[in-house]
């Protein structure tokens, strides 16, 4: 799909089918989280895909946003493995867990699979029910599936700030 028109037509899913997604879907998408830039390509990403039932259920465990989606991915980084900017100690793992977010997202539309990105999770819940280690950070949550015929984009989704409020230039 052109660029423009994907990033245009996608929108956050919240009503999906109830099958599990293809595995070859699953790997596409995996494909382009892993093509995605990290600080210092040290690619501290961990993905932990969620595609049975039983690993849904422990999902709902953890959120109230699951939207009854037959999958998700939860994107974590390991703290060990993150760039750090000398300055102020900063680490680039949680941006990069964003960047490798926002292609999972992109990459599920492009080929007919919805997703939310669900900040709405208890982190502490993920780690007990998926025995996530402690150098392991949960960030984001995709809940994913292929939408219901009916499903659409929230109200509010075509409603954006004038550019002219988010973009600055030079000072602020």
């Amino acid at each position: 799909m052109e660029f423009e028109k994907l990033i245009k037509e996608r929108y956050s899913v919240r009503n999906f089918l109830p099958e599990h997604l293809k595995d070859e879907d699953i790997r596409k998408i995996l494909a382009a989280g892993h093509l995605a830039p990290t600080g210092c390509n040290f690619q501290p990403q961990r993905i932990l895909v969620m595609n049975t039932d039983e690993s849904i259920a422990k999902l709902k465990n953890c959120t109230k946003c699951h939207f009854n989606a037959p999958c998700a991915m939860l994107v974590c980084y390991n703290k060990n493995e993150s760039w750090v900017r000398k300055y102020d100690g900063a680490l680039s793992a949680p941006v990069d867990a964003s960047i490798v977010t926002t292609h999972l997202m992109l990459a599920a539309h492009n080929i007919g699979v919805g997703s939310c990105w669900v900040m709405h999770f208890d982190p502490q819940a993920m780690r007990e029910n998926f025995n996530i280690p402690e150098e392991v950070e949960p960030v984001a949550l995709l809940v994913m599936g292929y939408p219901e015929e009916n499903a659409e984009a929230h109200p509010f989704h075509s409603t954006f700030r004038p550019i002219e409020e988010t973009a600055i230039y030079e000072t602020f």
